[in-house]
């Protein structure tokens, strides 16, 4: 078999490949010449000051209760912690070698309570 020559080159996919490329160029540039995408945003109630700061509850090797860095008991986190709102974060600081039923009966607390934001502090292992 003999191959043969082209004689032209087929640009017509090459057209329609630029048009698209043309089209996505020109509808994004708009939104970045007006800046914005126009968006009505809806009210916002305002945020409480208590929002703001995190309550941290740490639990040392002795198992050890210790509340904003004030050592306290279960029962009395209990009361520090039903005078915050429920949307105040709750940060769990428990040392690696702490009785596993104290860290659980801080979490059992917070939970009972009904804490919405709660998260537990870790360290990466190298």
């Amino acid at each position: 078999m003999q191959e043969q020559e082209f004689d032209y080159i087929n640009v017509i996919p090459f057209v329609d490949i630029m048009l698209v490329l043309l089209t996505i160029v020109l509808t994004t540039s708009t939104f970045i010449a007006t800046g914005v995408i126009p968006v009505e945003l809806p009210a916002v109630a305002k945020k409480h000051e208590d929002t703001l700061r995190t309550r941290t509850v740490e639990i040392d090797k002795a198992g050890q209760i210790y509340a904003d860095g004030k050592r306290v008991s279960l029962e009395e986190l209990s009361a520090m912690l039903s005078k915050d709102s429920r949307e105040v974060p709750v940060l769990i600081r428990a040392d690696r070698e702490v009785a596993l039923q104290g860290f659980v009966d801080v979490v059992d607390l917070v939970k009972r309570m009904e804490f919405r934001k709660v998260s537990l502090q870790t360290v990466e292992r190298r």
